[in-house]
């Protein structure tokens, strides 16, 4: 049985939901990073979990892979039909389903953006805390476990996520997790899935926390003369036990690179970018005692952003890292990659990789959520130069193996996908195996978004 046996059922079911089309099979099949073009047979618009439950039904029967779609930002070819078969685009199910004010909770539909979702949150008081940058889908953030710049106050996605619904790879659909806020009822199903990548499984519906909106929001940026001062400041700003909401890190090339692009005017050293939340009293005697550990090493150019336009001016310049960084080198590509390390190591791996990026005769601006030990390299690559392409993957080799070693992970936020699957075993052992074992429990045939995290058939973890 092939996709043409799947193709009659699939149309009766959905119609012109479902798309042949070059053009759709082409804007599902491109990515935000360095992977080629990856074409699925065709591209299908659920608008309900009942929908997605027979279509994973028809695909199950007919061995057709299916990999889920959010908003296609994902930076390790998360999203790209490596195998064919069908795009199954969640953007049609984007709906609020419930908020729950009282219980400080709302339920949605995998296809709403987190953007979309606070807007509709305004007026509420509430908002939804995790924010990676980009506009993705509630949906994708859940499968790839995401965070961002609040990570260090509000958590990851992995803490956000109370319950899901879920419909498996044979279109069995199953509920897992609770309103409640703990649970010791036995495994914990909600926290397999989310990060699982769309390998285990579709979420079509997710139970979120909110948190309330803080009556006072500050802002800042400062200037270092070096990583290892600004690293001092946060290691300290967190041991004091000062309740920062955001602790940015961008190097002197990303200050550089915000300066040409959104026309700031940054010294072209190492900064910190910060956010304080919290009650007018709090968060002036927060922002205080940060300023007394800024000037005591030796930070400089302090600026605070108290204005909400100036607050959004800086945020959006630094969730426009990747535009700008890709600005320094006009025409070129971006391989993104991430680690994440103990903050106690943070600055001699910022370090080594710099020193790295240098050695390959490279441009790679660095940045990170330095709060939570988590940092970015930006390296930006000719396209028409495979050899750049190598040393860039060289580079990222390098950063995991100093994760690694360093007693962290190889990715703090980008997931794993097809970037990183070839490191899986150094990072996890025989642990990898197991996962594999998961996988084939749930999706014997192995339809579900192959090719990304565990070993394929065949393969040895």
């Amino acid at each position: 049985m092939t996709l043409n046996d799947a193709l009659d059922p699939l149309k009766l079911l959905l119609g012109d939901r479902l798309s042949l089309s070059s053009a759709m099979r082409a804007e599902h099949g491109a990515n935000e990073s360095y992977f080629p073009q990856m074409l699925p047979d065709a591209v299908a618009f659920p608008e309900s979990t009942a929908e997605v439950a027979e279509i994973m039904r028809i695909c199950a029967a007919n061995g057709v892979p299916v990999t889920p779609w959010g908003a296609g930002t994902s930076l390790e070819g998360h999203a790209l039909a490596a195998q064919g078969g069908i795009s199954l685009d969640m953007g049609r199910m984007a709906a609020v389903l419930e908020v729950l004010a009282d219980d400080m909770l709302v339920v949605v539909q995998p296809g709403i953006t987190r953007e979309a979702l606070n807007a509709h949150l305004r007026d509420t008081g509430l908002f939804f805390p995790i924010d990676p940058g980009a506009n993705a889908t509630l949906g994708g953030m859940a499968a790839t476990r995401a965070s961002g710049t609040a990570a260090v106050r509000y958590g990851t996605m992995r803490d956000n996520v109370l319950a899901a619904e879920v419909v498996l790879a044979d279109g069995r659909v199953i509920r897992t997790g609770s309103r409640a806020r703990k649970s010791s009822a036995g495994y914990d199903l909600t926290g397999l899935f989310v990060g699982s990548e769309g390998t285990l499984g579709v979420m079509t519906e997710l139970t979120l926390k909110l948190q309330g909106q803080p009556e006072a929001i500050s802002a800042a940026t400062c200037a270092f003369a070096d990583l290892a001062a600004a690293v001092d400041t946060v290691i300290s700003t967190i041991q004091m036990g000062i309740p920062i909401a955001r602790i940015e890190f961008v190097d002197a090339a990303t200050a550089a690179a915000f300066n040409a692009y959104a026309g700031a005017s940054l010294p072209e050293l190492p900064h910190l970018m910060v956010e304080f939340h919290g009650t007018e009293a709090g968060v002036r005697e927060q922002a205080e005692r940060f300023g007394e550990i800024v000037a005591e090493l030796g930070g400089a150019d302090f600026a605070w952003a108290d204005r909400p336009e100036d607050r959004s001016r800086l945020w959006k310049m630094r969730h426009g890292a990747y535009p700008a960084c890709l600005a320094l080198r006009p025409g070129s590509m971006g391989v993104v990659t991430d680690i994440c390390v103990p903050i106690s190591r943070l600055a001699e791996a910022v370090e080594e990789t710099r020193k790295d990026i240098a050695a390959q005769g490279m441009i790679g601006p660095i940045l990170g959520h330095v709060g939570d030990g988590n940092f970015h390299a930006i390296l930006l690559v000719d396209r028409n130069l495979p050899e750049e392409l190598t040393r860039a993957k060289w580079i990222a080799a390098r950063m995991a193996a100093r994760a690694h070693r360093m007693g962290g992970t190889m990715t703090g936020e980008h997931g794993v996908g097809m970037g990183k699957r070839h490191l899986m075993r150094d990072e996890h052992g025989a642990g990898w195996e197991v996962m594999g074992a998961i996988k084939a429990a749930l999706d014997p045939r192995g339809i579900l978004n192959p090719g990304k995290i565990v070993p394929g058939a065949g393969e040895q973890p």
